[in-house]
Parts: structure tokens; C-alpha cells; sequence
């Protein structure tokens, strides 16, 4: 019960909601003050048709504009203790008939959606993943390629779209078996038949070394006063002319700074949190080395804590 204004006894009185009829009733003067309300708490009875079945939810999932029905089909389930001529009856030749025409699309979406959970990528991801995937596809130009390879490249292109990038080592990592020459090749293939149909250049979206830092620095376990250096390290290499990849340019701040910390990463570490090889990151720590001075902060290390990184 709560209290409300009754017009009739003119004063704060018990009211007592009826559930059956939806209506608040005056308890005093037996005033109906609101009629068929509206209840908006969360509903808990069961609907499947099953008696073991305690699923309370009674809504199918929401809809997907590149389905060609919006993902709403019906499908006839086969009832419980039903042998194997279900598919022989009436309904089950009927649910053959109509058989799901995006059958493929849905399995390709659902792969995408695993691999992204994977790597705890958020839902933008995985809706540019799928808008990738379904254009690839109206195109008919994929059949006989490695499948897996398409769908992984997808998910590395929509992540580099929507300014979140991923290696091509961690996409590999979820993509079932597919290798990353496999991956490259596929993402190749995609973007220069989009191009193709769109008439113009992909939009990928640019690559820094400060995407991937943040990750790498949780990864290895770093303490926040040295995710805080790296991070002004990389901001400052930009200004300079070091011909590395991003990665390579991460994994080498990376192994500079935590030289000057008293948790040092051995170099073993840094290339598996990373993904680069050891050799890589020595040879973008040489380039780096000169640069020590300007990159590395003060507030991080004095002029002659520098003596103590490594001679590359």
C-alpha cells in the first residue's frame, strides 16, 4: 500500500492497487483514483511451454536491419520427447520450406559477436564488423575463401573505423585457426573490393602508438606513475622522425621506461604482452635511444637517471 490525495474524503488516505483490473483504490471511501494503470515492474511468471523450462523472458531478441526479415522469423520448435520423424510431420516439412534465408549471415554474425567477447570489444565494434561483413557479402565475392579469415578481417577493420585498433596478433588470437597472413591477405581483399563498389578510398582511420599503450601497460602490470611516462614518451615521438610502427614504437617506450623503474620487465615480457618480436623492439629501442632526454619526463627521471637505461 502508499498514500495518496482521495478528492473525496479530501485528505491523504491508503490506497490499495488492484492487480486483476489495474486500478488504485481509494481503502476509505472505496474511490477508484486511477483505472487501468499500467504496471511497470518486472514480471517473473513463466511462459515456455515446458513445465521444466523456467525462462521468464517472453520476447525474442531485438531486431537486425541487415537481416531480410529484421531477424523477427518464426522458427518451429521440436516438441519435447519428439523422435525423428518431427521432420517428417506436417510442421516440420513446413519449417523446411521456410527455411531461414540469412542462415549464413546469422552463424557469420554470431562468430563475429564471439570473437569480439573475446577481446572485450564494445557493440559499435561488432554492428561495423557485421555492416562489413553483410556488404562483403552482397558482393558474392567470398565464396571459396577461408571464412574465418574474412570474418576476423572484418572485426580488425571495424576496430580501426571506430578508432579502437587491435593487432593483427590479437585478432589471430580469436580467430578460430585462421593465421595472420590469412588475416592480412583477407583484409586486403576486403578493403580493395569496397573501394571498388564505393568508387572511392577506404576510410581506415590512423594508427598511433598511444592506441595500443594503455592495454600493453595493464597487461605487464605497470604502476600508474610509469603508464603515465610511457604515455608522454609516445605523445612526444610523434614530433620525431623514427620510421617504426606504432606497435613497435610502444613495445620500445615500454622497455625504456620500466628500465628506469625498479620493476623492471624483462625483454621476454614485454614481446609477449606486446606482440612484437624481441628483436623488433631492440632495434625501435636503438632508434629511440638518441631521443632519451626529450622523451622520457623529468618528473619520471632526472638527466642522470638516464645513465642507467641499457646501451642498445
Amino acid at each position: 500500500m502508499s498514500d495518496s490525495f482521495c478528492p473525496d474524503c479530501k485528505k491523504q488516505t491508503e490506497v490499495a492497487f488492484d492487480h486483476s483490473a489495474g486500478d488504485m483504490v481509494c481503502t476509505e471511501c472505496g474511490l477508484v483514483l486511477e483505472a487501468h494503470s499500467v504496471d511497470e515492474t518486472s514480471e517473473w511468471r513463466t511462459f515456455a511451454n515446458e513445465s521444466n523450462d523456467n525462462d521468464p523472458v517472453r520476447v525474442g531478441g531485438p531486431t537486425n536491419p541487415l537481416l531480410t526479415d529484421g531477424g523477427l522469423s518464426t522458427v518451429i520448435a521440436k516438441p519435447n520427447g519428439a523422435q525423428g520423424d518431427f521432420l517428417s510431420s506436417s510442421l516440420g516439412r513446413w519449417q523446411n520450406r521456410g527455411s531461414n534465408p540469412d542462415r549464413s549471415l546469422i552463424l557469420a554474425f554470431r562468430t563475429i559477436a564471439n570473437m569480439a567477447d573475446r577481446l572485450g570489444l564494445v557493440a559499435t565494434i561488432k554492428d561495423r564488423a557485421n555492416e562489413i561483413y553483410k556488404k562483403v557479402e552482397d558482393l558474392k565475392s567470398i565464396r571459396g575463401r577461408n571464412q574465418d579469415a574474412i570474418l576476423a578481417a572484418c572485426l580488425y577493420i571495424a576496430c580501426r573505423q571506430e578508432d579502437r585498433p587491435r593487432t593483427v596478433k590479437e585478432i589471430c588470437s580469436v580467430a578460430n585457426g585462421a593465421t595472420k597472413k590469412e588475416i592480412g591477405r583477407a583484409k586486403e581483399f576486403i578493403v580493395k573490393q569496397l573501394e571498388v563498389e564505393m568508387g572511392q578510398s577506404m576510410e581506415m582511420g590512423t594508427i598511433h602508438a598511444g592506441d595500443f599503450l594503455r592495454r600493453f601497460c595493464s597487461t605487464l602490470g605497470m604502476n600508474n606513475q610509469a603508464v603515465k611516462a610511457a604515455q608522454e614518451a609516445v605523445q612526444r615521438s610523434e614530433e620525431l622522425d623514427i620510421r617504426r610502427s606504432p606497435i613497435s614504437i610502444a613495445a620500445a617506450v615500454i622497455y625504456m621506461i620500466t628500465q628506469l623503474s625498479e620493476d623492471k620487465k624483462p625483454l621476454k615480457d614485454i614481446s609477449l604482452a606486446t606482440g612484437v618480436a624481441e628483436g623488433t623492439i631492440r632495434n625501435s629501442y636503438k632508434d629511440l635511444y638518441p631521443y632519451a632526454s626529450r622523451l622520457i619526463p623529468n618528473t619520471y627521471a632526472k638527466e642522470e637517471d638516464l645513465k642507467n637505461l641499457c646501451t642498445p
